[in-house]
């Protein structure tokens, strides 16, 4: 090995065991990486400024702004008030095609404020129907998870994965063109989610339930008890407001009482119809220009952006609140981390290394392995590292065996968002984690099997829709 693989490898040893480790960001540990790669002369400045700007950095950016316009526009709030309506008629139903909606949406929008605005509803309405909201939760962040498999916008992983593909030669993936793999993934990992993985909670979700079903009754029993109570109270020929009441005013407005916590519990933003209209214009617009292959997808996202803030949907300000610079500085970094892999010529022997292991078993077998192999990492590294490491090697074993790298590709995109059996794989299941209480093990009881079924179908659908 030479010093620079030598130097690219202990940095990788060093990043990959930090993010295992979790107590340091993930974005200041990619970027502590890359300024070790460029301090030491792996790569030069030239090198880490075109990490700072590639296409799927800015693709990702504009994206955020566009996303953000929406939320601030309310429109997603408004669709998710619809659908609770929705499950008061339906009951359980509603919750399952709520839950399939935002699988839905997050093939095109970030689905992290998807989860954010469902999750609550979710739990409200699975409480009102006096069901534990463990059953839904854990399948929320996952639909969400498979839905954004489906189109390469629907996660960053996805742009990751085709831009580091474009930086070797690999010509890059049209906006719809993974979608028919994605789809059938998610309509297999939803069904097995709908038919048996909300039971696989067994006695947690029964408890739950039961405790649940208690204190309604206890409540009931307490409401009809204090009513009767009033009932045989004496009453005064008027009436005096209790204190912390609140008193309605002439003009009917009433008042209300100091740290009453209707008063901070709107979390869904108020609908303007202009913003919204506007916002959701320019969005399809991006996604038909770039679905159509008029224009670069990350020339198409840029110039959606900028229009917001030129038509004044967006103040600058407002359209700098929208970036993730955590997610864009973290993708950053990992791409410096490839570079630095791809120009000392270590992915190429690792590579080699795995080629002589796989080359004897043909094509479908080694992207079977490669797949398992991205899976697991998965669960362990973020999706952006994992396709860093992951993307190299797979193009290198698909010209080793004379066959398209595209089959190879799209099993890394999927395999990469499949982070199904741990909270802390992906950033939807730490939020249903603290929300839905649940442990460490209900991820695993649910997520193993999910990544089994979902492996299967990748490895059916991959080779119909992407021949080697």
């Amino acid at each position: 090995m030479t010093l620079d693989q030598i130097i690219a490898l202990g940095v990788l040893v060093t990043v990959v065991g930090v993010l295992i480790h979790g107590r340091v960001r993930a974005d200041v540990v990619a970027l502590a990486g890359a300024a070790v790669l460029l301090l030491l002369g792996v790569v030069r400045p030239v090198e880490v400024q075109a990490a700072f700007a590639s296409p799927a950095v800015i693709a990702l950016a504009s994206l955020f702004v566009i996303a953000y316009a929406i939320e601030l526009s309310g429109l997603l709030g408004l669709l998710i008030r619809q659908a609770t309506k929705l499950c008061a008629r339906l009951g359980e139903a509603g919750l399952w095609i709520v839950m399939m909606l935002c699988g839905a949406a997050s093939a095109l929008l970030n689905n992290t404020p998807i989860v954010v605005l469902a999750a609550p509803v979710i739990k409200d309405v699975a409480e009102t129907l006096n069901r534990s909201p463990k059953r839904f939760l854990i399948p929320l962040s996952y639909i969400s998870i498979m839905g954004g498999s489906c189109t390469l916008i629907g996660t960053s992983t996805n742009l990751l994965v085709n831009d580091m593909a474009r930086n070797v030669g690999q010509p890059v993936f049209t906006l719809f063109e993974i979608t028919p793999v994605g789809l059938a993934i998610a309509v297999c990992g939803a069904l097995w989610l709908y038919f048996v993985g909300a039971r696989q909670l067994g006695r947690a979700v029964a408890d739950d339930e039961a405790e649940a079903l208690r204190r309604k009754r206890a409540e009931e029993a307490r409401i009809e008890a204090e009513t009767q109570r009033a009932a045989r109270r004496f009453r005064l020929p008027f009436s005096l407001p209790r204190i912390g009441e609140p008193r309605p005013l002439d003009n009917g407005s009433g008042d209300a009482q100091l740290g009453d916590i209707k008063l901070y519990a709107a979390a869904d933003r108020p609908f303007d119809f202009k913003r919204a209209m506007v916002s959701l214009s320019i969005f399809v617009a991006v996604v038909l220009a770039a679905g159509m292959g008029w224009i670069p997808i990350a020339a198409a996202a840029f110039g959606g952006a900028v229009a917001l803030i030129l038509l004044r949907i967006l103040t600058a300000e407002e359209a700098y609140s929208g970036l993730r610079p955590d997610i864009l500085l973290l993708i950053a970094g990992m791409v410096v981390l490839g570079i630095a892999i791809e120009v000392t010529g270590l992915g190429q022997s690792g590579a080699t290394l795995l080629i002589d292991v796989i080359r004897p078993f043909g094509p479908l077998a080694a992207l079977i392995i490669l797949y398992g192999v991205t899976l697991f990492a998965t669960e362990l590294l973020s999706n952006a590292t994992v396709a860093v490491l992951i993307t190299p090697v797979a193009v290198a074993l698909a010209v080793s065996l004379g066959v398209d790298p595209r089959p190879f590709l799209v099993g890394v995109m999927m395999a990469a968002s499949a982070a199904f059996a741990t909270p802390f794989g992906y950033q939807t299941n730490v939020l249903v984690y603290q929300l839905g209480g649940y442990s460490y093990m209900d991820f695993v009881r649910i997520g193993v099997p999910l990544n089994l079924i979902t492996w299967v179908a990748a490895m059916i659908a991959i080779p119909i829709f992407f021949p080697f």
